[in-house]
């Protein structure tokens, strides 16, 4: 699991991402790695978080500043291209939610 270690307390917004994984890599990692590096330099991009099981479930959470932060990582030209990769070759299905967190809050594990 990928864990996002910059998102703000204060309100922001989250895209949820949940998908079952064709069988095969065919280019797959390649791509999401691609993906993370481009959705890191983006205005309004906070951080990821980001895990699969071994039968191909899994469920991406990218956050961001503002709804038209979200807009703009959709249209950009290299994530479209991604996205029909992903809706011919790569996704059994998908799901996205596009939710606004109010409030954050976290709890380190104890050191012993």
């Amino acid at each position: 699991m990928n864990h996002n270690e910059h998102t703000p307390n204060e309100s922001h917004y989250a895209v949820i991402f949940t998908s079952q994984r064709t069988p095969g890599d065919n280019g797959y990692h390649d791509m999401a790695e691609q993906m993370d590096r481009l959705a890191s330099v983006q205005p309004g991009f906070l951080g990821v978080d980001s895990v699969r099981d071994a039968s191909g479930a899994g469920i991406t959470i990218s956050y961001w500043d503002s709804l038209e932060a979200i807009r703009n990582w959709k249209r950009e030209e290299s994530h479209l291209d991604a996205q029909q990769r992903g809706k011919k070759e790569w996704y059994q299905h998908y799901e996205v939610k596009i939710c606004k967190v109010e409030r954050a809050y976290s709890s380190r594990g104890r050191s012993n």
